[in-house]
């Protein structure tokens, strides 16, 4: 039976994606050392969210996905020694559902890990992030009040450390609570994993870095530019599609190589965002948690760098990364015509059609193949992951 459980609920864009790419990647290596990450799939810790969240929207999703948070908990129970659940979305739930999910891992000692940024950063940051995810809303409009849903993440429900402290704290002794700052951008960027990795009684040099990379940004014009066209994708709605296709394809692979200008909000909203960094600061010093860094990382330096505001963009800057942006979609369809004629050539000169089991392995794969394998005969079903 696990003794003790490390949930490591964010915040979101604290690098989060950063620490969770390395754990998957050396899951054989943590357990090892007695530290177990529950389940088969990655995606498991999010389907969790859902649940303790109670995700309305979730309910129309397979029994799977909707029993996760089961499978982790046996999980965990049949692993003898730490575990680590972690996903930044279980940072919007209600004080109840914290409250739940604690009741739900006992009788294991559990910890609260928070990891935490300066408020400007992270709201700049969020907000583009946003956008990945097919929001409209303008930087001067988002976040302007907290919400009280536990599904709204990119709000400053899930990015205001004090208030998701103030929710989930009160289950915990002061001690279990820990609290890691990122440290700042001149420090290594394996620092934030060095102080995680101690906590959870993980060497850090036992496990490989490479594979890890942080979330990266669009510059001002580009997150302006998809902002817009994520009016017109409407149909975009599942998770994988805004995975799939507007995260990844168009923001991260296509737009974050621009390397555009980096921007802010609007002073107004600065001002604002500073003092709640000072809030929080005071809160948690307050509050006897353990804080793994310096706690002073989370506030708002006083002199700032000169930076674009989202509503410098001009309609002219939008058109010319659209214009871009369409010159470069018609190479990748070129591309992948391209890559589709060679997969079917190899395919039609091998036995893979004969073959249902590397079928399947290939329209998994290659979804896009689908057609071509299905030629003359059906193609099973791929089974879930």
């Amino acid at each position: 039976m696990t003794t003790r459980v490390y949930l490591h609920i964010g915040l979101p864009k604290t690098a989060t994606t950063y620490l969770q790419t390395i754990l998957w990647g050396n899951r054989q290596s943590l357990e090892a050392q007695g530290v177990r990450l529950p389940g088969k799939v990655r995606p498991e810790h999010l389907w969790a969210t859902r649940i303790i969240r109670e995700d309305p929207a979730f309910e129309k999703f397979s029994e799977h996905r909707r029993s996760a948070w089961t499978r982790l908990r046996a999980d965990i129970e049949a692993w003898p020694g730490a575990s680590i659940v972690s996903h930044e979305f279980f940072s919007a739930a209600s004080s109840e559902q914290a409250a739940r999910m604690v009741a739900d891992l006992a009788p294991a000692e559990v910890h609260l890990v928070v990891t935490g940024r300066e408020p400007l950063g992270l709201f700049t940051a969020s907000w583009q992030e946003s956008i990945k995810n097919r929001e409209i809303a303008l930087m001067t409009d988002y976040s302007r009040t907290v919400a009280e849903e536990p599904w709204a993440v990119w709000n400053w429900r899930a990015l205001d450390i004090r208030l998701v402290l103030e929710r989930w704290a009160p289950h915990f002794a002061p001690e279990h609570v820990h609290v890691l700052p990122l440290p700042g951008p001149q420090a290594p960027r394996r620092e934030i994993w060095d102080r995680f990795a101690r906590l959870v009684g993980v060497d850090p040099e036992s496990v490989d870095l490479t594979r890890s990379f942080p979330n990266a940004s669009m510059g001002v014009v580009e997150a302006e530019t998809l902002r817009r066209m994520n009016l017109h994708l409407e149909d975009f709605n599942s998770a994988i599609d805004r995975a799939t296709y507007i995260r990844t394809f168009l923001a991260d692979d296509r737009l974050v190589p621009r390397h555009g200008d980096p921007f802010w909000p609007e002073d107004e909203r600065i001002e604002e965002i500073r003092e709640r960094g000072r809030v929080a600061v005071d809160y948690i010093a307050a509050q006897g948690f353990d804080v793994i860094g310096d706690l002073d990382a989370l506030l708002v330096p006083d002199a700032l760098p000169p930076r674009r505001v989202p509503s410098s963009v001009t309609d002219t800057e939008v058109a010319e990364v659209a214009v871009w942006l369409a010159a470069r979609m018609l190479h990748d369809v070129r591309d992948l015509r391209h890559e589709r004629r060679r997969l079917n050539q190899l395919l039609e000169k091998s036995r893979a059609k004969e073959d249902p089991g590397l079928r399947v392995n290939l329209v998994r794969k290659f979804p896009a193949l689908r057609p071509v394998l299905m030629r003359g005969r059906p193609v099973p079903p791929v089974p879930p992951p």
